[in-house]
């Protein structure tokens, strides 16, 4: 038995995930952190005469533009980390990531030089999206091919536990700005303290990852020279599109208890009469329930079979979301019920550690970053959208969409569960 195919995690290991974890964490803080102030950029990149909705509507679509970009960094990151190494490419996403967050932070307002200043808001967002549509499916790839397949699903949920834990920091970033300050200090310039303070962790996340080496399986697959010779998206394409549909469907469900339940609640909370204060408050309980339970999720699905696991935790996301948002909706909102439905959200383990084990290592990558970035594309960059105009008509829209979502988990937890061999990697 070798030291990778170990019973337990070695030091190394841990060592290697806790690293992937951190960096991960810091640079998808520098990606989410707009959402924290979407009222604010709101106010401050768009006519003050424009009605309320209509500049959340065009905020939101400014975020997901940064969705939409994804693809393209994604699909070109990988190919090169399909070709020349995952490690290179995890570094670079890193680097792409703190320049236009940093940037963000000295962005000049409606107010000083017009329409400019949410085109440049938006340049900077794709630039973003181009970034980070290398670095989740680069890191899982990453991680799960530093460990045996037996913990697979642990070490992808230890990596969305860092990513969430991103997402934590935001939230946190943001309670403070908002506690520190009041509304006109907030508006005049201390709005660009946490795109500042993202740009700056980004290049220590940069740092931290020169620490890290490269993958066994891709070492071992360069020295064996049986890397793909041709286009790695090619050969995906045309041999493996079972494995893209499947992880395309669950990055749809990803996207969905993510966007919704993490991203997008500070803000509907406040639009049905939240206080900004209580609605963070909410929200990071929530996040920090969700990084605890991407890696219980990962523990059990590793343990007990990963399709199995999708079942339960696809059910529980329905009914958790659905008690907390009712009881928001009736005027009884509820931290705790908010925390359970980020209970829920560990379902964010599961998905990248099933959707891996469809791709061989050759086009691993490709695989898992065309699927994954085209399906967020689409879903993360229509969800907001789509649920700000629909809300206005139907306030338990998002209710209904995550209980759509959930429904489609437990199939697909049933088909992984019937086809349980054909997701073991190799």
């Amino acid at each position: 038995m070798t030291h990778h195919d170990a019973p337990g995690l070695s030091r190394q290991q841990v060592k290697t995930l806790s690293l992937a974890a951190l960096g991960g964490a810091l640079e998808f803080y520098d990606f989410v952190i707009f959402v924290f102030f979407a009222a604010t950029m709101g106010a401050l990149f768009f006519p003050a005469d424009m009605p309320e909705w209509l500049k959340l509507v065009q905020t939101f679509g400014i975020f997901a533009a940064g969705y939409l970009a994804r693809p393209l960094g994604g699909i070109v990151m990988a190919h090169f980390g399909d070709l020349s190494g995952r490690k290179r490419m995890f570094m670079l996403s890193i680097l792409l990531m703190a320049i236009p967050t940093l940037l963000m932070g000295l962005l000049p307002t409606y107010a000083q030089v017009g329409v400019l200043a949410p085109i440049l808001l938006l340049l900077l967002r794709i630039m973003q999206g181009a970034a980070i549509g290398g670095e989740a499916p680069g890191a899982w790839v990453f991680v799960s091919e530093h460990v045996s397949p037996r913990h697979r699903v642990l070490a992808c949920g230890a990596l969305s536990a860092g990513l969430c834990s991103g997402i934590l920091l935001g939230s946190l970033v943001a309670r403070a700005i908002n506690a520190s300050f009041d509304e006109k200090e907030l508006l005049a310039w201390s709005w660009r303290l946490p795109f500042v303070i993202g740009g700056v962790l980004g290049l220590l996340a940069m740092f931290l990852r020169r620490k890290l080496h490269e993958t066994p399986v891709f070492a071992e697959m360069k020295e064996r020279r049986s890397l793909d010779a041709g286009l790695p998206l090619k050969t995906v394409l045309r041999e493996h599109g079972g494995a893209v549909l499947l992880a395309m469907l669950l990055t749809w469900l990803l996207t969905a208890s993510v966007v919704v339940t993490l991203l997008m609640m500070p803000t509907l909370l406040q639009g049905l009469g939240v206080s900004r204060a209580d609605a963070l408050s909410g929200n990071t309980l929530a996040i920090f329930a969700t990084v605890i339970a991407n890696l219980v999720a990962g523990y059990l699905a590793d343990r007990f079979g990963p399709g199995r696991v999708l079942v339960l935790w696809s059910a529980l996301l329905g009914i958790a979301f659905w008690v907390f948002y009712s009881a928001a909706l009736a005027g009884a909102y509820s931290p705790w019920l908010y925390m359970l439905a980020g209970c829920a959200v560990g379902i964010t383990a599961l998905v990248p550690g099933i959707a891996v084990g469809g791709f061989p290592p050759q086009v691993r990558f490709s695989g898992l970053s065309f699927s994954y970035n085209v399906a967020y594309a689409i879903a993360g960059g229509l969800t907001p959208i789509l649920l700000s105009l629909a809300i206005k008509d139907n306030p338990a829209a998002p209710m209904h969409y995550i209980a759509m979502m959930a429904v489609l988990g437990i199939g697909l937890g049933l088909f992984v569960s019937m086809r349980r061999p054909r997701f073991q990697l190799a």
